[in-house]
C-alpha cells in the first residue's frame, strides 16, 4: 500500500511540475514593461535565494566543498549556466513577443535533438524506429521552415540549448537542487551587476513599477525553483518511462495557450509541421516503452535463471577430479540484467523552463 501511495504522490508531483512549466507563458507577460534581459537577471538572482533556503531546509551542503575542489565539474557547471542562460532568455523573449507556439515547438523537438546529439557526439547507435523518428523530425523542420518563410530559429535554439544543457548535466551528475544552486551561483554576480547598473542608470523597472511589480520580479525565483523541486520529488517515486510521457505535458500546454489564449496564427503548413513532430514523438515514445518492457522481461528471465542455477548444478566430472584441473567456465553471450537495463533509453530530462 505504501508503494502505491508513493507512486500516486510521485505522479501528482510530476503532473504538477510539468503543468507549472506548461502554464509559465501566462506569467512572463505580467512582468512587462521589464525587458527579457532584466527579467532573466532577476530570475537568476532570486532563484539562488529560493534554492539556498531549500538547501538550508534539507541541510544539504557537503556537495559544495566537493564541487569547489573539482575543476572539471566547475567548468561543466559554467557551461551549463551559459547554455541555460541562452535558453531562459530566449524563451522569455519569445513569450513576450508573441512566439509562444514556436517556443513550444522547441520543447517538442528537444527529445529528437537529444537523440541526434547522442549519435553525433557520443557515437550512440539508434534502433530503426529511432532513425525513423529523427528523419520525421527533420521533415517537420523543413515543412515549418517553408510555412514560416524562414527556419524556426527560436525552436531550434531552444531545443539545441536545452539538449546541450541536458548533456552537460549528465556529465556533472548532480542532484537537481544542487546543480541549480551551483548554476545560479555562477550567474549571480553578473546578473546582480547588471541589475545594479540598470538601477544606477535609471533604467530599472524593479522599483519604478511599484511594489506589485517588484514582488512579481522577485517571484521569478519561486517560479523557477518550485517546479524543479516537484520534479525531483517525482523522479524518485515513479519510473523513468512515466516521467518520459509526462514531459510532453509542458509543450502541449504551451501550444494550447499559444493557439487558444494568445490567438497566434496556425496556417495549414504549420499544422502539417506540428503533425509531423507529433508523429515523430509518438514513434519515439512507442519505441522507448517497448524497449523498456522487453528489458524488464529479459531481466526477470535472467534473474529466474540465476536463481535456479544452484539447484541444477552438476557435480564435477571424474576427469576433472583426477587431473586436478578445473573445467573452464562456459559462456552463453547473454548480457547481464544490469547491462541490459542500462541500455534502456532515458526518456526524461531535467526541465528548467
Amino acid at each position: 500500500m505504501k508503494g502505491k501511495n508513493e507512486q500516486r504522490a510521485g505522479l501528482l508531483y510530476g503532473i504538477g511540475a510539468y503543468a507549472m512549466w506548461g502554464l509559465v507563458p501566462l506569467f512572463w507577460p505580467l512582468l512587462e514593461p521589464s525587458g527579457a534581459i532584466e527579467i532573466l537577471a532577476h530570475r537568476m538572482v532570486w532563484s539562488l535565494g529560493v534554492v539556498a533556503v531549500a538547501l538550508l531546509a534539507v541541510r544539504r551542503w557537503a556537495w559544495i566543498g566537493e564541487l569547489v575542489r573539482d575543476r572539471r565539474k566547475l567548468g561543466l557547471i559554467a557551461v551549463a549556466a551559459a547554455t541555460i542562460t541562452v535558453n531562459w532568455g530566449l524563451y522569455i523573449w519569445a513569450v513576450n513577443n508573441g512566439q509562444v507556439v514556436e517556443a513550444s515547438l522547441g520543447y517538442f523537438i528537444n527529445p529528437l535533438v537529444t537523440i541526434a546529439m547522442g549519435v553525433l557526439l557520443l557515437g550512440e547507435r539508434l534502433r530503426p524506429v529511432q532513425w525513423a523518428a529523427v528523419a520525421t523530425g527533420l521533415a517537420a523542420v523543413l515543412v515549418l521552415a517553408i510555412g514560416y518563410g524562414r527556419p524556426p530559429w527560436i525552436s531550434l535554439v531552444l531545443a539545441f540549448s536545452f539538449a546541450t544543457y541536458g548533456l552537460v548535466k549528465k556529465k556533472v551528475n548532480m542532484g537537481g537542487l544542487e546543480s541549480l544552486a551551483a548554476e545560479t551561483a555562477v550567474l549571480f554576480v553578473p546578473a546582480l551587476g547588471f541589475l545594479l547598473w540598470l538601477a544606477t542608470t535609471g533604467r530599472s523597472t524593479f522599483t519604478a513599477g511599484g511594489a506589485g511589480h517588484g514582488f512579481l520580479l522577485a517571484a521569478t525565483g519561486i517560479v523557477t525553483a518550485v517546479p524543479l523541486i516537484c520534479f525531483g520529488a517525482a523522479a524518485i517515486r515513479v519510473p523513468l518511462s512515466t516521467l518520459g510521457l509526462l514531459q510532453y505535458l509542458a509543450p502541449v500546454f504551451q501550444f494550447g495557450l499559444g493557439v487558444l489564449y494568445f490567438k497566434e496564427s496556425m496556417p495549414p503548413e504549420r499544422w502539417a509541421g506540428f503533425a509531423l513532430v507529433w508523429l515523430a514523438l509518438s514513434l519515439l515514445t512507442w519505441d522507448a516503452l517497448r524497449t523498456a518492457r522487453n528489458n524488464r522481461a529479459l531481466a526477470v528471465k535472467l534473474l529466474a535463471t540465476a536463481a535456479a542455477a544452484p539447484a541444477t548444478a552438476t557435480p564435477a566430472t571424474p576427469a576433472a577430479e583426477t587431473t586436478g584441473t578445473a573445467a573452464p567456465p562456459t559462456t552463453t553471450g547473454t548480457p547481464s540484467a544490469a547491462s541490459t537495463l542500462s541500455d534502456a533509453p532515458d526518456p526524461t530530462q531535467e526541465k528548467v523552463t
